[in-house]
């Protein structure tokens, strides 16, 4: 493990769109963390990652990570979903913590197995769920901590978008050991985001439809959630949405919050924008959502986006001992709830976990 002293010094596995855009930059603009090596057998993603963060290491194949473990000190997974648990579990040989992107794994048994590992070795491990930290979601936490909506009754959270060409590749084949689809793709975030709000979960309810021809997995799914503290969730993703739905809508017993549109950070990550610009994660007012009591309606300015806080809690976890960002009972349990999503829309029925 590292000392509190010395900065972090990160292995990043994988340079494609997550690597490059939502790992690197917010790994580099972490105080007390380093971005030491990138991991891709890409050319140009390493001519890429080399351009862009000039001094790092950059090697063609894990082989290299594992043989230097000892000048790093937190392993980053950001490959196809199917190399995550035997990265993950080569990682830790190596005596070395891990973030892995989502989804975790393909099954709650994978995740635990890889858990269980950790916990052996004593080593930290978490899930990359940084839409924990979407504007809309921090905006909602404080409403609900502020009692602005009374008992929350029902929340309903929609990621949609407008692709109806495929682009083909591992993400829309059909084969399990993939964990392609939207399920485990942006359905892994939304279901994170309502755990993280709500608590565990005791029924699940799913429809998941192959829309697009040329496809093998599912691209349009709704996920209902009922929560053990009676919230009920209500989850949708589609890339066939040519008009998205609200991003949220809360409805309580003292009022209703409803978000139009989403979080900017992923467009500004993906324009080259980092945390610490002047503006991170900021709203203009237009994007800014609505509080209703039934009679009056106001609107909320948005709290600031900070996906940052991610790594700024890895290197809390690391250096002082604090919990990671997301917690294995949080992995398992949303795995679970992906699970029962896949078993309860063949048996169209409710599943209780």
């Amino acid at each position: 493990m590292p000392s509190s002293e010395k900065p972090i010094r990160v292995g990043l596995i994988g340079f494609g769109l997550g690597g490059a855009s939502f790992h690197a930059p917010l790994i580099a603009a972490t105080a007390g963390m380093n971005l030491t090596s990138v991991i891709t057998a890409n050319p140009e993603r390493r001519a890429q990652a080399r351009a862009g963060y000039p001094g790092i290491h950059v090697a063609s194949d894990t082989d290299w990570l594992w043989r230097h473990a000892a000048e790093h000190d937190l392993v980053v997974i950001s490959t196809p979903n199917k190399s995550h648990v035997p990265l993950a579990l080569a990682a830790l040989e190596a005596n070395l913590p891990v973030v892995i992107d989502k989804p975790f794994a393909a099954t709650s048994a994978d995740a635990k197995r890889v858990l269980e590992v950790a916990e052996v070795k004593n080593l930290p491990v978490s899930a990359y769920h940084i839409r924990r930290w979407d504007s809309e979601c921090l905006t909602l936490q404080d409403l609900i901590s502020r009692g602005a909506l009374g008992k929350v009754l029902r929340f309903e959270s929609r990621l949609e978008r407008w692709r109806p060409e495929p682009k083909g590749g591992w993400k829309e084949g059909g084969a399990p050991e993939e964990a392609g689809g939207l399920l485990y793709d942006i359905g892994s975030h939304l279901i994170d985001q309502a755990l993280h709000l709500f608590g565990p979960v005791r029924e699940v309810y799913a429809e998941r439809d192959v829309r697009r021809a040329g496809t093998e997995t599912d691209d349009d799914v709704f996920v209902a959630l009922t929560h053990a503290s009676g919230v009920h969730s209500h989850l949708w993703a589609s890339l066939l949405a040519a008009i998205p739905g609200a991003r949220m809508r809360v409805t309580g017993d003292r009022g209703a919050f409803v978000k139009l549109q989403g979080d900017m950070q992923e467009a500004a990550l993906r324009e080259g924008t980092r945390p610490g610009a002047p503006g991170w994660g900021e709203e203009p007012p237009e994007r800014w959502g609505t509080l209703s009591d039934g009679v009056r309606q106001e609107t909320v300015p948005s709290k600031p986006g900070a996906y940052q806080t991610f790594y700024a809690r890895m290197v809390s976890a690391l250096q002082g001992g604090a919990p990671v960002p997301v917690s294995g009972d949080d992995i398992i349990m949303g795995l679970r709830i992906i699970e029962a999503a896949q078993r309860s829309a063949v048996e169209r029925r409710i599943i209780t976990l």
